[in-house]
């Protein structure tokens, strides 16, 4: 975060030269701002900011957060989802106080794939920024989403579902349309079956529950 204040301006030549000071965070105004799609997380504990001999503030606070995302799971494990991450504050009016980006939705991304999103279940492919205002009670309020674009990584789930799916139903057809006899067939068939039962209770745990649709793996 980067605001300025007029009122904390100073020569630095008047101070030793100093042109910079690090305050504590309730020393001076700082813009009140909250995730509206968040439902639990870490609050941040570096509660300082940098005093600019020019007036300009400078803020960087780690949050670490868990927020709501309407899933979309139809095509799991091929599929994409996109979350949102709104910023705003309903204590200042937009007359008062306006949000505005710093950087690009390029150069998030970036620094996104490079640092933070390199590894895990999910991909990052996309970013972009819609600056807005909120209206609540006949007032507007400025409100920053980050409209965020994730690709799931499928590996996981067609070695340890979707291959042994297809090898079971494989060889449910060779064991149906084979010369063996029926008893054999019968044993087989209920081995299959068995077989079928693990996988779809290893599916059922490691399905999203948070979806109006089963995915199609999960249907057929």
């Amino acid at each position: 975060q980067e605001w300025q204040n007029p009122f904390a301006t100073w020569d630095p030549q008047d101070f030793c030269n100093i042109s910079e000071i690090v305050l504590p965070m309730d020393t001076y105004w700082s813009p009140p701002v909250f995730i509206l799609e968040r439902v639990s997380g870490q609050n941040p504990e570096l509660n300082y900011m940098v005093l600019m001999h020019n007036g300009s503030f400078n803020s960087t606070r780690p949050f670490q957060v868990t927020l709501t995302c309407s899933l979309i799971i139809l095509k799991f494990p091929f599929d994409t989802q996109t979350c949102n991450l709104s910023v705003a504050s309903f204590l200042y009016p937009v007359t008062d106080f306006v949000m505005k980006t710093r950087r690009t939705p390029a150069e998030i991304m970036k620094d996104s794939q490079s640092l933070i999103l390199t590894d895990g279940e999910w991909k990052f492919t996309n970013l972009s920024i819609i600056e807005s205002t909120e209206m609540l009670d006949d007032k507007g309020f400025s409100v920053v989403t980050y409209v965020i674009s994730m690709e799931r990584r499928p590996t996981l789930y067609i070695l340890n579902l979707i291959l042994p799916t297809c090898a079971l139903y494989l060889l449910d057809m060779a064991v149906l349309f084979g010369p063996s006899s029926l008893e054999e067939k019968i044993n087989f068939q209920i081995a299959i079956i068995l077989g079928s039962s693990m996988l779809a209770v290893i599916l059922n745990n490691s399905l999203p529950t948070s979806s109006n649709k089963p995915p199609i793996i999960g249907t057929h």
